[in-house]
């Protein structure tokens, strides 16, 4: 298992203390192993040449005292060499931490995206849309700072002070050692700082995640917004989740002003404590003044790098606190796929054995001793009130949802016993809510698995499902682009290019939750035989408020309360006189 690879589904834990997500974090920085060492030998570059120029104050004062032809080329060629040596060091560090960030972003989003496809359905109902973009977005992009910004700065700064102490301590060790004394008072700023920096951070990606989702929201019901006159509404909404957001910013920000000039305040009165204690002829000893100077500058100098290494901390605990969010979706257990048989084909009978279902955390089920046998090939409508339980049941068929009893069979094999690729790969489905992406028509017919079909098949796909009338006045046929979730098209356009995508698949079972609801009447007859065409051969559970469109159905069920109430051909349930008859009679009543 490589670094980057997640934990194994059994037992795995997202690391809680920051050093443990920070490890696994420098864990994606393995495979750039050596761009990360070529920043580093950068950092050691610049942090040599900056002790060199305090360590050069030594001999500008000797220049100084003894202004010679020889020590002014030799000053001149220094200070040139000591610059351009920084500079090489400065290139290095920048470049190749931030070739090494952006690639650990990089692999970061991609396991996040992976991740995020292989969870299940339960997940995506307990998490709204806009929370799991700004993880994708804002949270990655805030480990960025942590892997590039904070890195650098913690390296090339670190190994300045590490230079300057070096060249203090041989210089003069007991005057350093007054110079430490501050440090851990330093210290324990920077960890109270540190620790309010990562809860402050934590907040500010909750609310960062609110505001991605009710913008969202807002933009993709734009319509339902300015109709209802939901303007002031969400004004309101947005703005609470947007100065929530502030509130958090601006705690961050004061206590990062705060920390930085008290830690600036506790350097310089360390400095001020050395240049008092050097004046003493007994702690001085033999410096002559170009060590004085140089030992000052190296002094006065390590201001910078200790302000910049404190200051730092704030982008690594808003980097951690990123990084823990983010694994905590890498660590989501993905569907559970035991399964191994996966047979070309099935014929296409369907059995359902005392199935119960109820979804996580309620206590009442939503389905309940559902036993019922579909032969291959045949046509089975369900019909039933609003929360019936008509399309929970289809929704086990392709296992978005786990059936809690008894179980289900397709050709005599339990759904579980089928790998998850192979079931869904026998399943074609066309649902109310038409999913369209923003790519051509054709690709939205031939898409995924149908990637590699002929232009020929979708052509014929999309003329069984009457949608060749509509793509032949497009301005570039199959090949027009259709908008965000085909907003380019009528409700009955989109609907057909579903069907033609289910068509496309030539699965053996299909499943159609509502397939004709957006179509009038005119294009309802036209994809009626379509339907009729494509149902043939195939086993089909057709989900249907209008009983009109499945009066030829093979067999009726009627559902109520998560039961099947009522079972058998139109003519005999109209018979019967039962639910069907005066589901039956109220529809047609209401036609009428």
């Amino acid at each position: 298992m490589s670094s980057t690879d997640p934990l194994p589904a059994e037992g795995r834990v997202t690391p809680t203390g920051s050093w443990e997500t920070y490890k696994r974090l420098l864990a994606y920085v393995k495979p750039f192993w050596l761009a990360f060492l070529l920043a580093v030998i950068g950092n050691v570059i610049y942090a040599a040449a900056s002790t060199g120029m305090a360590a050069a104050m030594e001999y500008v004062i000797a220049a100084i005292e003894n202004p010679t032809d020889g020590n002014r080329i030799l000053l001149t060629l220094m200070i040139v060499g000591v610059f351009a040596f920084r500079g090489l060091g400065t290139f290095m560090s920048q470049y190749f931490i931030g070739y090494v960030g952006r690639n650990v972003i990089n692999a970061l989003r991609n396991d996040v995206f992976d991740r995020l496809l292989t969870l299940p359905s339960r997940y995506f109902d307990d998490n709204a849309a806009g929370r799991l973009v700004s993880k994708l977005t804002f949270n990655v992009e805030q480990v960025a700072e942590a892997t590039t910004n904070a890195v650098t700065i913690s390296l090339r700064e670190g190994l300045t002070i590490v230079g300057l102490l070096g060249f203090m301590l041989y210089t003069n060790w007991k005057l350093t050692l007054i110079f430490l004394a501050v440090g851990p008072i330093i210290g324990a700023v920077v960890s109270y700082a540190s620790k309010r920096f990562r809860k402050i951070s934590k907040r500010i990606q909750g609310s960062m995640g609110d505001i991605t989702h009710v913008a969202s929201e807002s933009i993709a019901g734009y319509r339902v917004v300015r109709t209802f006159g939901g303007e002031d509404y969400e004004q309101q909404r947005f703005r609470e989740v947007n100065d929530r957001n502030l509130k958090q910013s601006l705690k961050m920000a004061s206590t990062q002003a705060i920390s930085v000039p008290v830690i600036q305040v506790l350097v310089a009165v360390a400095i001020a404590a050395l240049v008092w204690t050097m004046l003493a002829p007994e702690i001085r000893g033999g410096m002559s003044t170009g060590e004085l100077v140089a030992f000052i500058t190296a002094a006065t100098t390590m201001a910078k790098p200790i302000r910049q290494v404190t200051s730092v901390h704030a982008k690594i605990q808003k980097g951690v606190a990123a990084a823990y969010d983010v694994f905590e979706t890498i660590d989501e257990r993905p569907e559970q796929d035991p399964g191994t048989y996966a047979p070309a084909r099935v014929e296409g009978t369907i059995r359902f054995d005392n199935v119960s279902f109820r979804y996580r955390d309620q206590l009442d089920n939503v389905l309940e001793g559902i036993t019922l046998t579909i032969p291959a090939g045949q046509s089975v409508a369900l019909v039933g009130r609003s929360g019936s339980g008509k399309s929970t049941l289809v929704s086990l068929l392709p296992r978005f949802y786990d059936h809690t009893g008894g179980d289900i069979l397709i050709d005599e094999h339990s759904l579980r016993d089928y790998s998850l690729k192979a079931l869904r790969s026998q399943i074609a489905l066309v649902t109310q809510n038409v999913v369209l992406f923003n790519d051509t028509i054709a690709a939205n017919i031939a898409y995924g698995a149908l990637r590699d079909c002929s232009r020929e098949e979708i052509l014929e796909a999309a003329a069984k499902a009457h949608a060749l009338e509509f793509i032949e006045r497009m301005p570039e046929g199959l090949d027009t682009m259709i908008g965000d979730n085909g907003v380019m098209l009528s409700g009955g356009q989109r609907q057909r290019l579903a069907i033609a995508r289910a068509l496309l698949k030539n699965a053996p079972i299909l499943i159609l939750d509502e397939a004709t609801s957006a179509l009038d009447t005119e294009s309802e007859r036209h994809i009626q035989e379509a339907l009729e065409t494509v149902m043939q051969g195939r086993t089909t559970l057709v989900i249907a408020h209008r009983l009109s469109t499945i009066e030829k159905a093979d067999r009726i069920l009627v559902m109520d309360g998560g039961r099947i109430v009522e079972s058998g051909r139109h003519d005999e349930l109209l018979d019967a006189g039962g639910a069907y008859a005066q589901l039956h009679q109220i529809q047609f009543s209401e036609h009428a």
